[in-house]
């Protein structure tokens, strides 16, 4: 009888401890920290040219520059809160080094960098919607004469590529991944964009060297929002209603991607009041050939 008691004391003093430790562990678990949750919360946004160098001109003399920014300040009212920080490159007509640009969306962290620009072209007729995402070797001959257009405003040294070849190799492994997101968000951005102007055709998404890609350190993707040398373009462009539809387009596209990009990571992605609803493709402000 008295070893029976005995058992059943060690087994109740046994059972305390065990509930006591794992007590410990939870009060120890609540004082720690949250682990941070790899959720698609920045946005960097930017605004190609400015300062001294004006980008393209349109016949109507509507600049690239001020075109840019001005619909880069509309996309990041639309993308901003709701958990999603915005990031400028620049937020006023000042000239950015192609390196610096970079550099922000790295200091930053970013889990996206959409750099915005104009189209350009000696035939008046060109018009259309492009996007690019980064590569050594341009998709075809007009890509590559946009790449090396875009990166005439490089004045800085090339930076020097790791020696170590375990970073290298690390590197390359990111890289892929990178990749392969930059041009899943260049697709949602040409759906969207390129559906504003039902009588336009999408002039797609290509590939090319562009400076202002190659150093950002995440999912990346350089837009042409259609060309200012197009006369009938240059007049859309100009227009503050059709900068707001590109801007709700480019949103839609951004926020397509969080969704995406959170689905990947298994993290719940917050509900959005502030996402433009989607349009049926439309007809451009103004009428007429180019």
């Amino acid at each position: 009888m008295r070893a029976w008691q005995s058992e059943r004391t060690r087994c109740a003093v046994a059972t305390a401890l065990f509930a006591a430790a794992a007590l410990a562990a939870l009060a120890t678990g609540a004082d720690e920290p949250p682990r941070e949750v790899d959720r698609f919360d920045r946005v960097v946004l930017d605004a190609g040219h400015g300062g001294d160098d004006h980008g393209a001109e349109g016949p109507a003399g509507l600049l690239e520059k001020e075109l840019v920014l001005d619909v880069t300040r509309r996309l990041k009212a639309r993308i901003e809160g709701d958990g999603v920080q915005v990031v400028l490159t620049r937020d006023d007509d000042v000239y950015v080094p192609l390196g610096e640009r970079t550099a922000i969306a790295n200091r930053a962290g970013a889990d996206l960098f959409v750099s915005i620009h104009a189209n350009a072209a000696s035939a008046r007729s060109a018009r259309g919607v492009e996007i690019f995402f980064v590569a050594l070797e341009a998709s075809d001959e007009s890509a590559r004469q946009l790449a090396e257009r875009e990166n005439a405003a490089f004045r800085e040294a090339s930076p020097a590529s790791p020696d170590d070849p375990l970073a290298s190799i690390l590197g390359d492994l990111a890289a892929a991944d990178q990749l392969r997101e930059s041009d899943e968000f260049a697709r949602l951005a040409n759906r969207e964009v390129a559906a504003l102007v039902a009588a336009v055709p999408s002039r797609g998404v290509k590939q090319a060297p562009f400076v202002v890609l190659m150093g950002v350190q995440m999912p990346a993707a350089l837009v042409e929002i259609g060309f200012i040398t197009n006369p009938t373009e240059e007049r859309d462009l100009a227009s503050p209603g059709y900068r707001d539809r590109v801007a709700d387009a480019l949103a839609r596209a951004v926020f397509e991607f969080a969704g995406r990009y959170d689905a990947r990571r298994g993290v719940p992605r917050p509900a959005r009041g502030n996402e433009p609803a989607k349009s049926s493709r439309e007809t451009p402000l103004t009428q007429g050939g180019g």
